[in-house]
């Protein structure tokens, strides 16, 4: 087992000769009893569906009161230290209460004051991955008959490459060879390269130079399919290695599987495995379809020893990639059923040193594609055939403004929008219910066939396929992707493509009593927002951007 880094050390704060401070990084971490002072965060202000998208928060800073300093997080990134404000967790009615009092479970222990004090490091996180249920098909459905059958649309991953203008870079050789994409999962799936291989036969792909799988930091314990943890966790090993191989199928791929008990990994466990990845030099990008809330970090020193892989990453120009979010303004409960009654986002999407991504619709006419803000949660026919209702519930891309990191130095750009807060996602692609893709399947004895699933852990290894091909242009890695995304969208890069409709409100009925919740959020818009980063890509063009050279 790799030992786990220690905490990051925090130097004394001094003036440098460029005006920045000499400290490394840190950031200031909250609290978050179940109460909502308005003094940091104004209060959202539950809507009806109708008047989703309207912004009824009180039009004053979110950074009010903020104590600001500046902090040099690694060369050319700079934030201001933050304030941070509360979060109150309402279960869904179709969820089951935590306790009889409504208040939220947790791993660690909730005190009288209503903190959330789990140990650093032990809080899980959950695989974004969202399944269509019922029977495995034994063919991958069209789109027309998934309109006809379930009146949304669902694609193939030869309709996800023509969306993106991915055969025009095939066609120039650029595949992806030479570099290797790491995809991190707990528990993995028992029957990854199996499946792989059936998928790669019904497309007419090749296999990866190299399909390896390890366990970096311990054994994975055995597969149990009457498990529902493990069985949900192979199920977005399926959807993370089919879909990256589909963009850059000429990329190995190495999966590492991460330990786990319950639900999923300890975000301790997820960095050690991180922190392996890196110090073995597997692969130039780290794809993680997984999220977990900032609300689950209740002090600064929760989180220090946790960033200690993403520095270590970002100095061996490795790329780090992480979903933004399927509960669009919001996040999942840190713990337990239940969602956050205000706007929320997810760490690893929110540090600096991550690219966040979130989520598009792709909508098809004729042989072209059109892309919006992924928003399924007032879609009735995806909310009947997934939940089983017609009702409200979040599926939506995650994006917002973190409550834990301020706004980095490449951010600065889009600060009109951000304020003084890191904004999530960075970029977005593929991830609506309503445009799900096929993925195939057959660890469950008796259910081997091709299912739909949709979510930001569709996006995320997309873009992890994205950036390997970038690789293979620059012929190096690239690292941190964001100074250059936000730089290319100063200059109005041909390969951004602007997202100018839908937004990420989101709203659910609570219970006990029963009650519609919204969570107001944000409206896409030409060039950055809230909710689609700097958009979506046109990838013939993006790719030679994003690697800094000409087509």
């Amino acid at each position: 087992m790799v030992p786990f880094v220690p905490k990051v050390r925090i130097d004394s704060v001094s003036p440098l000769a460029s005006g920045r401070f000499n400290a490394v990084p840190s950031l200031v971490a909250r609290h978050k009893p179940l109460c909502c002072p308005a003094r940091l965060r104004p209060p959202v202000t539950a809507v009806s569906p109708s008047s989703r998208g309207t912004n009824r928060l009180a039009p004053q800073s979110e950074t009010a009161g903020r104590p600001l300093a500046r902090r040099v997080i690694a060369a050319g990134v700079t934030v201001l230290a933050t304030a941070v404000a509360t979060a109150t967790v309402v279960v869904p009615a179709s969820g089951e209460l935590a306790s009889t009092s409504g208040k939220l479970s947790t791993s660690g222990k909730l005190s009288t004051s209503g903190r959330l004090t789990s140990a650093w490091g032990s809080a899980r996180v959950r695989p974004n991955a969202i399944r269509l249920p019922g029977l495995a098909r034994q063919a991958p459905p069209t789109t027309a008959q998934c309109e006809q059958t379930l009146s949304f649309a669902c694609y193939t991953p030869d309709q996800v490459r023509a969306a993106y203008q991915l055969p025009a870079l095939y066609a120039k050789g650029v595949t992806g060879k030479g570099v290797t994409i790491v995809i991190e999962d707990s528990y993995g799936s028992p029957t990854i390269k199996s499946d792989l291989a059936t998928f790669d036969r019904q497309f007419g792909y090749p296999a990866p130079p190299k399909f390896s799988v390890l366990m970096p930091i311990g054994k994975v314990a055995k597969f149990n399919a009457k498990n529902a943890n493990m069985t949900g966790w192979a199920w977005e090993t399926s959807l993370d290695v089919e879909y990256a191989h589909a963009v850059a199928p000429g990329a190995s791929i190495v999966l590492v599987e991460t330990p786990a008990t319950g639900s999923g990994s300890s975000e301790r466990q997820v960095m050690e495995t991180e922190e392996a990845v890196v110090k073995r030099h597997l692969g130039a990008v780290i794809s993680q379809s997984f999220s977990g809330t900032e609300a689950q970090y209740s002090s600064e020193a929760q989180l220090q020893p946790l960033r200690a892989g993403l520095l270590d990453a970002y100095h061996h120009h490795v790329t780090i990639l992480a979903a933004s979010g399927d509960a669009g303004a919001t996040t999942e409960a840190a713990d337990g059923p239940g969602f956050y009654t205000q706007r929320e986002v997810n760490w690893q999407a929110s540090d600096p040193l991550v690219t966040g991504v979130g989520g598009t619709q792709l909508k098809q006419s004729g042989g072209a594609y059109t892309s919006v803000a992924w928003n399924d949660t007032y879609n009735t026919a995806v909310q009947k055939n997934w939940s089983g209702n017609k009702n409200p519930y979040p599926r939506a891309t995650g994006g917002g403004k973190s409550a834990i990191f301020a706004r980095p130095s490449y951010q600065n750009g889009v600060k009109s929008l951000t304020g003084d807060s890191r904004g999530v996602p960075d970029i977005s692609m593929s991830a609506a219910c309503n445009g799900a893709v096929a993925v195939y399947t057959s660890f469950s004895p008796g259910k081997a066939g091709w299912s739909e699933g949709c979510g930001t852990s569709e996006a995320t290894p997309e873009f992890a396929g994205i950036v390997a091909l970038a690789d293979q242009v620059a012929g190096r890695w690239l690292g941190l992707l964001n100074p250059t995304l936000y730089t290319l969208l100063g200059k109005h890069a041909p390969g951004l493509v602007n997202v100018t409709s839908g937004d990420n409100t989101v709203g659910f009925y609570g219970a006990k009593p029963v009650k519609l919740h919204t969570i107001t959020g944000y409206h896409a818009r030409k060039g950055y927002s809230l909710v689609t980063g700097v958009g979506t890509i046109n990838a013939s063009l993006f790719v030679y951007e994003l690697a800094g050279k000409k087509p």
